[in-house]
């Protein structure tokens, strides 16, 4: 397979599965008010200033800027 049709699939796989619609929409984030997270403490710092258990509330509350603590 050449390059060009390896794009075309991947494209076409892309619509065909709906993430080329999510692309357009992935700096909006909505924060989940029950996510379904590990119960391990990693805890991490955002930029909002909280403190959140592990990555993965940080991911859910939409936080951004987070490094380990």
């Amino acid at each position: 397979m050449n390059r060009a049709t390896k794009l075309r699939m991947l494209l076409l796989s892309l619509v065909l599965t709906g993430t080329m619609g999510a692309v357009a929409y992935a700096d909006q984030c909505v924060p989940d008010p029950n996510p379904v997270c590990y119960q391990i403490y990693a805890p991490v710092i955002c930029n909002n200033g909280v403190t959140y258990t592990n990555q993965c509330y940080a991911d859910a509350a939409c936080a951004k800027g987070c490094h380990p603590v």
